[in-house]
């Protein structure tokens, strides 16, 4: 048990110099937090520039809320749980597999080091989205999981910063179902995972931004917002009452596995979720609200 303290402590000061890091020195190009500043800003202007809804505000309904929401989810959230608990569960992990005789290298079927950079890169983006296509799934169909998932989908109206408004057990589920299936590919290093960690968040942000795009035929391989707009549409028909559209950068699963949705223009839908009048609606409440429930 002192070995899991021990790392809980190394994480959280580990980490929180490493914010600082990336708060002082702006002279890298995968300084994830100037990174995701000049993300959101280019976004934000393609909004202003591009609106598809053209009678929506700059500042739109909530976008201080999910302009928190962003920041707290993508540093100070990591800061608080996710890198402590993600270091403590491999360490778990690795002690559990152990007992059988077996490590994560073991259990390691491909080292991304010996293919080309782009195929090592191309391989570990597409298992990756792979995995949270199906994590975001269970999201909606677990009901327990899917309490968590409602403050995402407690937006009403569509904008850049909508994209990181999430509960904060929303990537414990995530990265913890993504462990495995990248421990198996190995050889990973830091600024790979920049890299596809910088694209994915562009075509999310542009995803919930208010934008009337498609990408044209690009549409069948990348999400888009025309597309994702559906999947926060608040009345879908009954045998689609799951959800759809499930792929966070890639829309190709959704065609494959036959859960697209797009009937058609969805600019002006109504967003949300059956009873959404109820839900609350500062940062507190919606954290709290799972453990609120009544019903």
């Amino acid at each position: 048990m002192e070995k899991y303290f021990e790392i809980l402590l190394k994480s959280y000061k580990g980490y929180w110099n490493y914010l600082k890091h990336e708060l002082i020195n702006i002279n890298h190009w995968d300084n994830y937090f100037y990174g995701l500043i000049i993300i959101s800003l280019l976004v934000w202007a393609l909004e202003l520039l591009f609106p598809w809804r053209k009678n929506q505000k700059a500042f739109r309904k909530d976008f201080w809320l999910d302009t928190f929401y962003m920041f707290f989810n993508f540093f100070l959230l990591n800061l608080i749980v996710l890198i402590a608990l993600s270091n403590t569960v491999a360490e778990l992990f690795n002690d559990f597999i152990g007992l059988f005789g077996l490590s994560v290298g073991s259990l390691q079927l491909l080292d991304m080091n010996v293919l080309p950079k782009f195929w090592g890169l191309l391989l570990f983006f597409i298992v990756s989205d792979f995995v949270q296509w199906n994590t975001h799934r269970l999201l909606h169909r677990v009901p327990m999981l899917w309490d968590f998932h409602k403050v995402h989908h407690s937006v009403k109206e569509m904008g850049f910063a909508a994209h990181l408004r999430y509960h904060w057990m929303e990537p414990v589920v995530y990265k913890s179902l993504l462990y495995i299936p990248i421990a198996v590919i190995g050889g990973f290093n830091a600024q790979d995972v920049a890299i596809v960690h910088f694209f994915n968040i562009t075509i999310g942000h542009l995803n919930h931004a208010n934008l009337g795009w498609d990408y044209g035929i690009l549409k069948y391989i990348f999400n888009n917002p025309k597309m994702h707009i559906w999947h926060h549409a608040k009345k879908l028909p009954e045998h689609v009452r799951y959800g759809v559209n499930f792929g966070l950068t890639l829309s190709i699963w959704d065609y494959l596995f036959k859960t697209s949705h797009v009937p058609e223009n969805g600019r002006d839908i109504e967003l949300g979720f059956e009873g959404d009048e109820h839900f609350p609606q500062d940062f507190l409440g919606q954290e709290l609200y799972p453990l609120n429930r009544k019903d």
